[in-house]
């Protein structure tokens, strides 16, 4: 998907028809769901532009509306005080963002880079990744700096396609707190990974201490899905959306996940 360019028409329109967040709005849900519409909105304006065709809208809006799923209720008192996720500034500053950033950046669709030019980067992240880690080992492994700085790495690891490395750092995360955002990633993680009954297992660990967690019951569905148990992810999936509200915008990608088992 094209990005617009700031300064240009393009950004000229995104800016036009982006959907911020509003001073009342002081939940992250609220956040999550305003960036819903934001994204949504570009979609359609890429397919209405000839930039994306119906097969490839239709996949984007799908993983729009998994990430939305899996969003928390609400970070509320976790995210005040200069937020939850700061703590990339405290233990790496600049270096941590600009990796998170390019490692969110990458897209397929645009013209390999000179070899030169990513082993350069390659190189840089590595440093940026062992620079993350020796903060962490210096760092209270139980404290809230030590579980988002985790969170993080296992973030970068995710994105580079370290599945098992990426696990390992959710772990850590969780070893200090129970947490459910967490614990959807892990589980994410292992689903990636092709690790059915072990996502299978930490999952009926995680919900029962959040059990109105949409993330978990989604992803205990999925888990479902992937051991080859399509009676029980229907099952798990239909509660989910007798209890989400009409409006939910990811009401159509469980539904098109249920159309699709077996």
């Amino acid at each position: 998907m094209a990005a617009a360019r700031p300064g240009g028409r393009g950004g000229a329109a995104a800016a036009r028809h982006r959907v911020l967040p509003t001073p009342a709005a002081r939940g992250r849900r609220e956040a999550d769901l305003a960036l819903y519409r934001s994204q949504m909105a570009e979609l359609d304006r890429e397919r209405e532009a000839g930039r994306l065709d119906a097969a490839a809208h239709r996949a984007a809006t799908l993983e729009v509306q998994r990430r939305l799923v899996l969003a928390p209720e609400d970070a509320g008192a976790r995210t005040s005080r200069g937020g939850r996720w700061t703590v990339g500034g405290l233990l790496v500053a600049v270096p941590a963002l600009a990796l998170g950033l390019y490692l969110a950046s990458g897209r397929p669709s645009m013209p390999s880079a000179p070899h030169a030019l990513r082993q350069q980067i390659a190189s840089r992240d590595e440093e940026m990744l062992a620079l993350l880690r020796s903060r962490l080992a210096a760092i209270d492994p139980a404290s809230e700096q030590a579980q988002q700085g985790y969170v993080l790495l296992g973030n970068a690891e995710r994105g580079r396609g370290n599945l098992g490395a990426a696990a390992e750092a959710y772990r850590r995360a969780l070893a200090g707190r129970f947490d459910p955002e967490v614990a959807g990633q892990l589980a994410q993680v292992l689903l990636e990974d092709g690790k059915v009954e072990e996502a299978t297992r930490m999952l009926a660990d995680a919900l029962p201490r959040a059990p109105e967690s949409i993330g978990l019951r989604f992803l205990t569905g999925q888990a479902e899905a992937r051991a080859g148990r399509p009676e029980n992810a229907r099952r798990l999936w239909q509660a989910l959306i007798a209890d989400a509200p009409a409006e939910a915008p990811w009401r159509a990608m469980i539904e098109r996940r249920m159309a699709d088992l077996p």
